[in-house]
């Protein structure tokens, strides 16, 4: 699991809403937020790739 901002310098995509998108799947990536942990992953519906967003 790499972070979100690494997959954003690696390719990864915005959309014009700033939405995350998956740079394999295209789609949009959803937020699981576990509140015993800081920060939150960001994973993708389609092929289950995960980003961890700190901060």
């Amino acid at each position: 699991m790499k972070s979100t901002r690494k997959g954003l310098r690696a390719g990864d995509q915005k959309d014009t809403y700033g939405r995350l998108r998956c740079s394999s799947c295209e789609m949009d990536l959803d937020t699981e937020n576990d509140p015993d942990v800081v920060g939150k992953v960001r994973a993708c519906p389609e092929c289950g790739a995960q980003w961890k967003e700190v901060g």
